[in-house]
């Protein structure tokens, strides 16, 4: 007699009735802000975060003062207040930024910069603004994975413009969320999802396979090295989705 199916085998219905390794579907509305270099709208399941670059022709003091070449990347990332169900004050109302949004803005900064050679990109920032109109889970990994988008648009048009000889791009950056619930790993947790979740990791990577960053998190749960496993494989393939998704966008003018 085979053995009763265990918890950790057992499948969990998804809120949205997707596969355990399956995304949500995504796309890209490129030149949504016509005053920035670069812009795009992702859309990722209900999840919509509006990416936009601008040019600033100078760099940070610090970069002046210890003689750094080349130019910068910064980001900024915001929740606008009907983006959930209940009004979400702006942090100008509140006259600070909340931990979480500075948190993301900086995780969106790292990995930018990972994406271009500064040094190529001269002596300029490049500002990535995150803003966020709906939020329905993996607000932080869509907003990475359309900077990219938008920050390669701006390089397009820094280039087109004659204002670089070559391009700074090194590799695409994208981001996907794995998390385990009710003992099952899932690819790209939705809001509901993300509630439930035992465990909660956010993969950055880039399109040569290297990692940027991990964020994994047991809430009130523990994970076990197989779970780990398990999720990145899951969220490596999640990944390989969105560059090729990122790559279709990009070919579009």
């Amino acid at each position: 007699m085979a053995p009763p199916q265990s918890a950790t085998t057992t499948p969990v219905v998804r809120a949205d009735g997707r596969r355990t390794n399956q995304l949500r579907p995504v796309r890209f509305q490129n030149h949504i802000a016509p005053y920035a270099a670069g812009s795009t709208l992702i859309e990722w399941g209900n999840t919509r975060v509006i990416c936009g670059v601008t040019v600033e022709d100078a760099v940070p003091r610090w970069m002046k003062e210890q003689a750094v070449p080349g130019g910068w990347i910064t980001a900024e990332y915001a929740m606008l207040p009907y983006s959930t169900l209940n009004r979400k004050q702006r942090d100008s109302t509140r006259g600070k930024i909340d931990g979480r949004s500075q948190e993301i803005q900086r995780l969106i900064g790292r990995a930018m910069r990972t994406a271009l050679d500064l040094e190529k990109l001269g002596a300029r920032t490049l500002w990535v603004d995150c803003d966020v109109l709906q939020a329905d889970g993996g607000t932080r990994t869509a907003a990475i994975t359309g900077s990219y988008v938008a920050l390669a648009l701006a390089i397009r048009k820094l280039m087109a413009e004659g204002k670089l000889s070559e391009s700074p791009l090194r590799r695409a950056v994208a981001a996907v969320s794995i998390g385990i619930v009710q003992k099952q790993a899932l690819l790209d947790l939705c809001y509901e999802e993300d509630v439930a979740a035992e465990v909660d990791l956010n993969l950055v990577m880039d399109s040569g396979g290297e990692f940027i960053e991990l964020q994994g998190t047991g809430e009130e749960a523990t994970f076990s090295e197989e779970q780990l496993a398990e999720m990145l494989e899951l969220g490596k393939a999640g990944v390989r989705e969105l560059l090729a998704a990122q790559q279709a966008a990009l070919t579009v003018l």
